[in-house]
C-alpha cells in the first residue's frame, strides 16, 4: 500500500514537471496566445494532457506489459515529427501575427442567413468547438508518442511489477494534465488584458511563433543528427 502511494506521488509530481518541458511549452503557447482567456487556456492544457496521456498509456503501457522497449530509431522518428509540428505551429503563428497586424483577429461567422467577417477581440473569437479541441489533442498525442519510449525504459528499470508500471504511467499522465492545465489557465489571465490591444496581441503572437520555430528547428536538428548517427 505504501509502495503504491509513493509510486503515485512520484509519478504525479514528475508528470507535472514533465508538462513544463521546452517542446511542450513551445507547442501549446502558440495556441494559448490565439485564444487569450483563462477558460480557453485551461481547456487547451487539459486537452493537450489528455492526448499526451492517451499515447503514453496505449503505447507505453503496451510496451510495459510486453516488457519491451521502443526501438531507438523509431523514438527519434517520433521526435522529428514533434519538431516538425512545433516548427509548423511557430510559422503559422508568425503568419497570423503579420496578417492580423493592427486590425486584430478577424472572424467569419453567420447570424441567421447572413455570413460576414469583422475584426473582434481574440477573447470573443468565434471558433468551432471541434477545431478548438482537435489541435491541442493531436499535439498532445504526438508528444506522447515521442515520450513513450523513455517513459517505458524508466518504468521497466525502476518498477518490479506490471501493476506498478501501469499505475505509474496513469498517474504520470494525470500529473501532465494537471501541470499543463494549470500553466495555460494562469497564462490566460494576462492574455485577456493583452487581447484588448490588437497591436500588442499581434506582437505577442509573433514572439511566441519565433520562439516555437527556433525550438522546433533546434529539436529537429538534434533528433536528425542522432538519427543519422545511428
Amino acid at each position: 500500500m505504501m509502495s503504491s502511494l509513493l509510486t503515485s506521488l512520484l509519478g504525479l509530481s514528475i508528470g507535472m514537471r514533465h508538462a513544463l518541458e521546452p517542446d511542450h511549452l513551445a507547442a501549446v503557447s502558440t495556441l494559448a496566445t490565439e485564444h487569450k482567456s483563462a477558460r480557453a487556456g485551461l481547456w487547451l492544457g487539459v486537452l493537450w494532457g489528455v492526448g499526451h496521456s492517451l499515447s503514453l498509456f496505449i503505447v507505453g503501457g503496451g510496451l510495459a506489459l510486453l516488457e519491451a522497449q521502443m526501438p531507438a530509431q523509431l523514438a527519434l522518428v517520433f521526435e522529428l515529427l514533434v519538431a516538425a509540428m512545433i516548427l509548423g505551429l511557430g510559422l503559422r503563428a508568425m503568419v497570423r501575427s503579420v496578417r492580423e497586424g493592427r486590425s486584430g483577429v478577424w472572424s467569419t461567422h453567420r447570424h441567421g442567413q447572413t455570413t460576414h467577417s469583422h475584426s473582434m477581440p481574440g477573447a470573443h473569437l468565434h471558433l468551432r468547438s471541434w477545431t478548438f479541441a482537435t489541435r491541442p489533442l493531436i499535439i498532445g498525442v504526438v508528444h506522447g508518442l515521442a515520450g513513450s519510449g523513455a517513459l517505458t525504459a524508466l518504468v521497466l528499470a525502476e518498477l518490479p511489477s506490471i501493476s506498478a508500471r501501469l499505475l505509474y504511467i496513469v498517474v504520470f499522465g494525470a500529473g501532465s494534465i494537471a501541470g499543463m492545465a494549470l500553466l495555460t489557465g494562469l497564462a490566460g489571465l494576462p492574455l485577456m488584458r493583452v487581447a484588448r490591444s490588437p497591436r500588442l496581441a499581434s506582437m505577442l503572437l509573433g514572439v511566441t511563433g519565433c520562439v516555437s520555430s527556433l525550438v522546433g528547428l533546434w529539436w529537429g536538428f538534434d533528433s536528425g543528427a542522432r538519427l543519422l548517427a545511428g
